[in-house]
């Protein structure tokens, strides 16, 4: 029997995930007003404090609308949430979301060569010695997701040479959502991470300062998992509109 981690969980992350799990599907419509704190606990089994605690996250996090006082109202979460909403988007209800998973990929095909040529044309002279470090180690393991984590080192590194916090908060709220399932897409990942030789053409371009073969790299680098997952996701998304 292949035993997992027990992971403990409070009782306001129980409460704050069912009640996005009703928001973002639609069961709580944007505009709507939710229970009273007393009527949620009651409902949910739980004390006041924890659901005032979940409900706070949300506010946070800009799903909610809470007036001092008054009524709380849901918000529509595509105007009003941020990327740190992602790794909860991705999966819900125990299952991997597929169109999240396909936005999730879009976006890292059309910001990754950006973010590479940027990181050529700011990175300095030490960056090609770190870069290759990362494809060494990527290139000396046949373990799909240690490889993926070589990778997600190399492009830490190219996001830090890019120098953009904007791409920084980006990268963070992608990795987030994309760390927890290494392991489940190592085989589709394998493509990706097993081609050392297009991570050192990338790398030369990085360290010449040649922004254009630095993005075309980066996009060949990106480009198959992006094909291959995305044919997955398709599979996935048929699979679960037949059940």
């Amino acid at each position: 029997m292949p035993l997992q981690p027990v992971v403990r969980r409070s009782v306001p992350d129980e409460v704050f995930d069912q009640v996005l799990a009703e928001v973002v599907d639609g069961e709580i419509g944007a505009g709507e007003t939710l229970p009273s704190e007393r009527r949620l606990a009651e409902v949910l089994g739980v004390s006041r404090p924890a659901v005032r605690e979940a409900l706070q996250r949300m506010a946070q996090t800009r799903l909610l609308d809470v007036r001092h006082g008054g009524a709380t109202t849901v918000r529509d979460f595509r105007r009003y949430a941020g990327l740190d909403l992602l790794p909860q988007l991705l999966v819900r209800k125990g299952s991997l979301d597929a169109a999240v998973a396909r936005s999730i990929l879009e976006a890292r095909l059309a910001i990754g060569p950006s973010v590479a040529a940027l990181a050529a044309e700011r990175g300095g002279a030490t960056l090609g010695a770190l870069l290759t470090d990362c494809v060494d180690a990527l290139a000396a393991t046949d373990d799909g997701v240690e490889r993926q984590v070589h990778a997600l080192t190399f492009w830490d590194l190219v996001v830090d040479a890019a120098d953009s916090v904007v791409f920084r908060l980006m990268f963070n709220s992608l990795r987030a959502a994309y760390e927890p399932a290494l392991e489940a897409l190592a085989p589709a990942m394998a493509e990706e991470v097993g081609q050392a030789g297009a991570y050192r053409v990338l790398t030369a371009a990085i360290s010449a300062g040649d922004p254009d073969t630095a993005r075309a790299a980066a996009d060949r680098v990106l480009r198959p998992a992006t094909a291959s997952l995305s044919s997955a996701l398709d599979a996935l998304a048929h699979h679960q509109e037949q059940r």
